[in-house]
């Protein structure tokens, strides 16, 4: 009676830290992008569905409507979500800081608390929309001097997160695999070095993986892995069920967040018995009796 009462009250008290990031706090580590639905009522009920307080939007003028013509901004609640204005579709760091200077000026007009953040993306070619690591560099020096806290969408090289967080990002976001490739987590030993890198005299610092994740297990083994958060878009959008998949990436999110707080058992090349052998009388099976 009291083991089952202590697995009750662990479960009905664990309260995980929330997300701070720069001067902003969030209470679900999952952040969600607001682009490619079928249209702006299902893009509202997956953001309500997936349990995110954080909420991406493309500010160029072309991205910030569905199929549909409708503006996505009507169908997100500025007062219930704290919006990340983005620099998407950007190719070079001074287009990327004035889409950046953009988004500031509507979120402004919006009253949102997101209007002093952003998500950095400065794109090295349109066929794998992998990032250009000098260009984004160069553009999050500019923008930390406009007064931006900068989330920086990067590769999962460690050094080139590493070089961002010395500009000054507030934080790091590395690939998972390319965006939109629903890959999952292909370099997961990279992401480990990215952690020890920029957490290692920082354990506060940030890391949020950003782009390729295509299930809730992917999800959970991005979080397990270390990282703060994940942000994905994509993923819940194009998903034959939106809304369920938006209800399988919040679960997915705390699961993998316990489960690395947890730690996990180590790996081993051998069984090793779950049940102690001491006091066993045994036999081995290929051992003749004398």
């Amino acid at each position: 009676m009291a083991t089952e009462t202590n697995i009750t009250t662990a479960q009905n008290t664990f309260q995980d830290s929330s997300l701070t990031i720069g001067p902003f706090t969030l209470n679900s580590r999952l952040i969600v992008g607001s682009g490619r639905y079928e249209n702006a009522t299902k893009m509202r009920q997956s953001l309500e569905l997936s349990g995110a307080d954080c909420i991406t939007v493309a500010v160029r003028r072309e991205r910030l409507h569905d199929p549909n013509g409708e503006n996505l901004l009507d169908y997100i609640d500025s007062d219930r979500y704290t919006l990340l204005p983005n620099t998407a579709g950007c190719y070079s760091a001074e287009d990327a800081v004035r889409v950046a200077r953009m988004g500031r000026e509507i979120l402004r007009a919006l009253g949102n608390r997101g209007a002093d953040w952003v998500k950095l993306e400065v794109l090295g070619d349109a066929k794998t929309l992998l990032p250009d690591p000098v260009a984004t560099i160069k553009a999050t020096e500019m923008l930390v001097d406009d007064g931006f806290h900068v989330l920086c969408y990067t590769s999962d090289d460690p050094v080139s997160a590493r070089r961002l967080k010395e500009a000054g990002a507030a934080s790091v976001m590395p690939a998972g695999s390319p965006i939109g490739s629903g890959q999952g987590i292909l370099n997961p030993n990279n992401i480990k070095i990215i952690l020890e890198y920029l957490k290692g005299d920082d354990p506060d610092y940030p890391v949020i993986v950003d782009a390729g994740v295509g299930s809730a297990s992917d999800v959970a083994r991005a979080m397990e892995l270390g990282v703060d958060g994940v942000l994905l878009n994509t993923a819940i959008a194009h998903a034959r069920d939106p809304l369920l998949m938006a209800q399988a990436m919040k679960d997915a999110i705390q699961a993998g967040r316990k489960s690395f707080l947890a730690g996990r058992i180590p790996k081993r090349l051998y069984a090793s018995a779950s049940s102690p052998e001491e006091g066993l009388v045994t036999t081995h099976p290929y051992k003749r009796e004398s």
